[in-house]
């Protein structure tokens, strides 16, 4: 009822945009999500179609492929920012959510990061870079990764987040988006904060993105330097 005021059992574009928006996921993925949806190419969303929107939404948030094969696998409820709707709130705390590094992904991440020598647990950004632009991805991209992988902001990458970029540039490798803010699905459960507000994590951080753009931009620096790598 919250888009389909007319309850006429559809959704128009207009009304769907605006609703969609609220995933937090950029207009490209969205649009993408609107021509699976939109079978019939009509502008218009009938129930089932909308649903299908709304699960490919859920799809693209958890990192996965935004293709109607996604439409089966099991993901956490799509989560919009707008909380005065209870149908919206995905009910389980971020906390419940299990971490979307596989077990035996993570040993194999471990190992990689066990040989880049980390110092007290940690590797700074210099020991990531040879590994992040060995996958020949572009800079931006990189980038972007490491500002998600870093979730604590120290410059430095600890095993669990050195497993959350080694995963996101897999998902890269494999032309899956890479997400603009973490997806509640990949954060660590070690990096989880006790949920104290109802509902799922804000998609969007508030007044630390601009400290975060700070802090990350060295390491883009680094990146966009191209220098030789010696393997």
């Amino acid at each position: 009822p919250q888009v389909d005021s007319a309850n006429a059992g559809r959704v128009l574009a207009s009304d769907a945009a605006v609703f969609l928006k609220k995933s937090g996921l950029t207009d490209l993925v969205l649009g993408k999500i609107w021509d699976l949806a939109d079978t019939d190419g009509k502008g218009i969303l009938n129930k089932q179609e909308f649903f299908v929107a709304l699960r490919l939404v859920a799809c693209a948030q958890n990192g996965l492929d935004i293709s109607l094969n996604s439409l089966n696998l099991p993901v956490p409820p799509p989560r919009f920012t707008d909380t005065s709707s209870p149908l919206l709130l995905s009910g389980t705390a971020s906390s419940d959510v299990p971490w979307a590094v596989k077990l035996e992904d993570k040993a194999k991440y471990d190992v990689i990061f066990d040989s880049l020598n980390p110092v007290n647990g940690l590797l700074s950004g210099d020991k990531v870079k040879p590994v992040l632009l060995n996958s020949k991805l572009p800079v931006d991209i990189l980038g972007r990764v490491w500002e998600l992988s870093d979730i604590d902001h120290d410059g430095m990458l600890d095993r669990d987040e050195f497993a959350v970029a080694m995963f996101l540039v897999y998902c890269a490798l494999e032309k899956e988006p890479v997400p603009m803010s973490l997806p509640a699905a990949l954060v660590p459960p070690s990096k989880r904060k006790p949920v104290s507000v109802p509902g799922a994590m804000p998609l969007i951080p508030s007044s630390s993105s601009t400290k975060e753009s700070h802090q990350s931009l060295p390491l883009v620096g680094i990146l966009a330097a191209k220098t030789p790598l010696t393997q």
